[in-house]
């Protein structure tokens, strides 16, 4: 599933490809919005929060969509041809010499954008709020703290804590506090916790390669995720992985032995 950094950086491109601009056309190839038609309507902005998006539009309407575990947005000028199948468009926004693609988009909305809550309602502080402050951060802190027996790789995938954190970053968070993720939140500082999640999100908001070493080179960006073959990259021991979460939620889940203190699974 894309990071909460992926989704605000889709936003952003969205954003900057066709907010100020009417739409000539619209194509929306989803069961619910089959008859829909934006024709005529001006692109206000695109926001994102956590991994939820809303494009909004003149006429108080918002397009709202979830990348899920492969959804993607692009852009293309119009006529050029898509690095995707045509049978994976859920929707085709034309704007001139603009076009933008949703590409395997399952959930999609049109909304009234006084209504956007519905979908984000239920969410915990946005790591990548542009207005974030001190008091997200408690909220956050408090949401984590609040079950102190729960692993605590699953509250970190738990939206309702802090929006945006995916499997990448829940696994090198865990690295980088020294603990498996199998390990009881009780064992972490919670801040410290809330802290790091939105440095690497920030960190990586602007850009497509997602590193938590600081370091972009290809195979050198990660700490453990996806190192089972190369090891880990601080002390070149064996990278192991287990899975986490039940059902749906289940995720494989790599942990170094050496680096990270903790329950693991045998």
């Amino acid at each position: 599933m894309p990071e909460g950094d992926t989704v605000f950086l889709a936003g952003r491109r969205l954003a900057g490809a066709l907010a100020g601009r009417t739409l000539s056309r619209t194509d929306f190839r989803h069961p619910a919005l089959a008859t829909a038609d934006l024709a005529g309507h001006t692109v206000l902005t695109v926001v994102t929060v956590g991994k939820h998006l809303f494009t909004r539009f003149s006429g108080e309407l918002s397009l709202h969509s979830h990348l899920k575990m492969d959804g993607a947005w692009e852009i293309y000028r119009a006529g050029a041809r898509w690095r995707h199948p045509a049978h994976q468009a859920r929707v085709i926004l034309d704007a001139g010499e603009v076009q933008a693609v949703g590409f395997r988009l399952h959930d999609l909305a049109l909304v009234p954008t006084a209504e956007e809550s519905r979908f984000t309602g239920h969410l915990g502080p946005d790591l990548l709020d542009p207005q974030w402050t001190d008091e997200h951060a408690r909220r956050a802190a408090a949401a984590l703290a609040a079950e102190p027996d729960r692993e605590l790789g699953p509250a970190l995938l738990d939206q309702r804590i802090m929006a945006g954190v995916g499997n990448l970053y829940k696994i090198e968070i865990c690295f980088l506090l020294g603990v498996t993720p199998w390990t009881p939140v009780s064992a972490v500082d919670p801040a410290q916790v809330v802290l790091l999640a939105r440095k690497l999100l920030l960190a990586n908001a602007w850009r497509h390669e997602q590193s938590t070493t600081g370091e972009l080179a290809r195979g050198r960006r990660n700490w453990v995720y996806e190192r089972s073959r190369t090891g880990c990259f601080r002390c070149g021991g064996p990278v192991r992985v287990g899975t986490q979460g039940d059902d749906v939620r289940r995720r494989p889940t790599w942990y170094c032995p050496r680096c990270q203190r903790g329950p693991a699974p045998a």
